[in-house]
């Protein structure tokens, strides 16, 4: 199997570089590579011989005030596995002028959101004062396919609000990866699963709110109950939230924090916490 370099590792030729060398390096640059699930990493262990292509890239023409013009290309990784089978890994090489950045999905459509929050995250910085950045963001064709907003938005329909009906004031601030880092930290078994995480990777703005705060004695120590939600406006225009329950309602009295995906279940489990604890 033809084995094409990736561009930015120099040039090798066919045999230089083996699928578990290839694949090492990729994981080692990728910022999220523990991301992908253990099961398909364990997979990719038994990987024998290797395929790397450029899907698609994106270079903008225009220029931020520093000088610096976005670059980001998306390659295709495929591996043969000693089984018969293969596996795709998809890379999200970003640079701004500066430094390459990259990303790893086992779904394109996981890519294709990660290429269109960097593009939106480009057009917010480079945006004049007072431009709307939603609709400079998804003004053609390939911008509404590459965010994977599917057949209405490629016709025109569903394309997200500019702000108006909105429930929050939402602000654009890393919003994919808040939502990441926010259900990575709760330690609840029910805690919203992997849906609720995928459609998180196309939040663009977010929102953060104190809805409860109260202490009470409990178990022969004071216990603090905080109730937060965290509101996500995604690239269709929807919006999401999960509810953040932090506490001390252990019995060591040590901080814990919970995550949930509605007010009633947040609500739910600190009265359960504050009678058993």
């Amino acid at each position: 199997m033809l084995h094409v370099p990736h561009p930015l590792d120099g040039e090798r030729g066919p045999g230089d570089e083996s699928a578990q060398e290839q694949l090492a390096a990729l994981l080692g640059r990728a910022l999220n590579s523990f991301d992908l699930p253990d099961e398909l990493v364990e997979r990719l262990d038994s990987a024998m011989a290797h395929t790397t292509s450029l899907h698609s890239s994106l270079h903008t023409s225009t220029a931020a005030p520093e000088g610096h013009r976005l670059s980001r290309e998306t390659y295709r990784h495929c591996y043969l596995l000693v089984d018969g089978t293969t596996v795709t890994l998809w890379e999200v090489a970003h640079h701004d002028g500066r430094a390459y950045t990259h990303e790893v999905y086992s779904a394109e459509e996981e890519a294709r959101i990660a290429a269109a929050r960097l593009r939106r995250k480009h057009l917010a910085a480079d945006a004049p004062p007072g431009m709307d950045d939603e609709c400079a963001d998804l003004q053609g064709l390939d911008d509404c396919w590459e965010a994977g907003l599917g057949p209405d938005a490629l016709a025109g329909h569903g394309r997200p609000t500019s702000g108006t009906g909105l429930l929050h004031p939402y602000a654009p601030d890393n919003s994919a990866d808040h939502a990441r880092r926010l259900l990575r930290r709760a330690e609840n078994r029910d805690r919203p699963g992997r849906r609720t995480a995928l459609r998180l990777r196309a939040a663009h703005a977010h929102w953060i709110s104190q809805a409860f705060g109260s202490h009470c004695r409990s178990a022969g120590h004071d216990a603090a109950f905080t109730l937060y939600e965290h509101a996500f406006l995604l690239l269709d225009g929807s919006e999401l939230s999960l509810w953040e329950v932090e506490h001390t309602a252990t019995p060591d009295g040590r901080h814990m924090c919970e995550v949930y995906g509605s007010e009633q279940a947040a609500r739910t489990a600190m009265e359960r916490r504050a009678r058993v604890s």
